[in-house]
C-alpha cells in the first residue's frame, strides 16, 4: 500500500525554553502510520487503510508545531495530566489540606490547568520503528499539585493495527493523578464533516450527569434507553436527536461513562465505533474505570487542519480512557490518589480495522 505523505519533520522543530520539539513516525507492514510529537507527548496523525484501501488520516491535528501552539483547541492529541477532565473550582484536599489549581475552564481546572502536561516538551526515546517513549518530571507545586511526579508514556504500534498506550508514574508525596490521551478522531477522515454518522457502542450501563459547569453531581445514572444509551450499536446522530437536558447544557456529548466490570479488562473492547463512509472501525480497550465521550462540541472552525479544512463543531469525537472526573471531591468515586512507593500503571489500546 502506498504510504501517506506526512509533514516534514523539520516543521516540528521549535524551541520551548531550552527544549526543541520533534516529530516521530511509527509504522508497520500493514500500512498503518502514527506520527507523534514530544510537545505534549501527543498524537499528531494516525493513518490507516479505509475500506477501499485508501490511506486515511483519522486524527485531527496540524502540519506545523506553531499551529499547535496558537490553536483555539490546545488539547489535540495530547497526553493529559496531572489530572484529566475537570476539578471543581480547581480545588481538592489530601489528608485535610486543600490544594488550589488555577482555573482555566470557567471556575474549574481542566486537564491539569493551563500549565498541564499538554504544554510541556517531554524527553523522548525512540526504541525502534514501532515504539517510542516520552518522559516528564513534574516538580512539587507545579500548577498547585503536591509532590514531584515522574511520568512515562509509551506508544507501541503492532502488526495488528493496534496503538498501545502505556502510562507509568511515581511520586515522592501523596498526590492525585489521572492520565489520558486526548486524540480527536474522525473515521470519515480528518477534516471531514460531522461525526454524527458514526455507529457507536459503549460497554456501560451508567454515566455521570454534570451541572452547568460540567462538574459531576455525584449521581451515577442509568442510561436506560435514553440519549446516553450506547449499550447496543447506534449512530451518534440518532442518540443526539433523542434530546436530553444534559446534552443541551454541554452542547453535545461530554460525559463520563462508568464502564461495566470486566474479568480480564484488556481482553474486551469497551468502545466500538465505525464510519459507514470509509468502513474504518476503532475498538478501544482500557483498564481504567471510565470513558469520556466528547463530540467536539467546542470546535468552532477557527482551526484549519492538515487537510486545509476548518475543524467545525461536531467534526470529531474523543474516547478518553481515565479515572472519574472530579474524583477527589466525591467519596463515592474511585480514588485517584497516588502514594509514595506506589507505581501508577495503566494501559489503553486503540485498535483499527475495516468493516466491508
Amino acid at each position: 500500500m502506498k504510504k501517506y505523505s506526512l509533514p516534514l519533520k523539520s516543521d516540528f522543530e521549535r524551541k520551548f525554553e531550552e527544549s526543541k520539539s520533534h516529530l516521530i513516525i511509527l509504522d508497520n507492514e500493514r500500512g498503518m502510520q502514527v506520527a507523534l510529537s514530544d510537545y505534549g507527548a501527543r498524537i499528531v496523525s494516525i493513518i490507516v487503510p479505509s475500506g477501499d484501501g485508501q490511506p486515511t488520516d483519522v486524527v485531527l491535528g496540524f502540519d506545523h508545531i506553531d499551529k499547535y501552539v496558537d490553536a483555539h483547541e490546545i488539547f489535540h492529541g495530547v497526553t493529559v495530566g496531572r489530572f484529566a477532565n475537570r476539578l471543581a473550582d480547581g480545588r481538592f484536599s489530601i489528608d485535610g489540606k486543600t490544594y488550589q489549581i488555577e482555573p482555566n475552564n470557567g471556575k474549574n481546572a481542566l486537564h491539569g490547568g493551563k500549565d498541564g502536561f499538554h504544554s510541556k516538551v517531554w524527553s523522548r526515546r525512540v526504541n525502534d520503528r514501532q515504539s517510542a517513549e516520552f518522559c516528564l518530571v513534574s516538580p512539587d507545586g507545579e500548577s498547585g499539585f503536591p509532590g514531584t511526579v515522574t511520568v512515562t508514556v509509551q506508544y507501541k504500534l503492532t502488526e495488528e493495527n493496534e496503538l498501545k498506550i502505556s502510562y507509568r508514574a511515581h511520586t515522592d508525596q501523596k498526590t492525585i493523578l489521572n492520565l489520558t490521551n486526548h486524540a480527536f478522531f474522525n473515521l470519515n477522515g480528518e477534516g471531514s464533516d460531522s461525526v454524527f454518522n458514526h455507529q457507536l457502542q459503549i460497554a456501560a450501563e451508567h454515566f455521570l450527569p454534570v451541572d452547568d459547569s460540567q462538574i459531576p453531581s455525584g449521581e451515577i445514572r442509568a442510561v436506560s434507553g435514553g440519549a446516553f444509551d450506547f449499550t447496543s450499536i447506534r449512530s451518534i446522530q440518532e442518540q443526539f436527536d433523542i434530546g436530553d437536558e444534559q446534552l443541551t447544557a454541554a452542547k453535545g456529548f461530554d460525559h463520563a461513562y462508568v464502564l461495566r466490570e470486566r474479568k480480564e479488562k484488556m481482553s474486551e473492547a469497551i468502545a466500538d465505533i465505525m464510519s459507514p463512509a470509509t468502513g474504518i472501525r476503532l475498538q478501544v480497550y482500557t483498564d481504567q474505570p471510565s470513558l469520556q465521550l466528547y463530540t467536539g462540541n467546542f470546535l468552532n472552525g477557527e482551526d484549519t487542519g492538515k487537510s486545509g479544512r476548518p475543524y467545525q463543531q461536531y467534526g470529531a469525537f474523543c474516547l478518553e480512557t481515565q479515572g472519574f472526573p472530579d474524583a477527589p471531591n466525591h467519596e463515592n468515586f474511585p480514588t485517584c490518589l497516588l502514594q509514595p512507593g506506589e507505581e501508577f500503571r495503566s494501559e489503553s489500546i486503540y485498535k483499527f480495522s475495516v468493516l466491508k
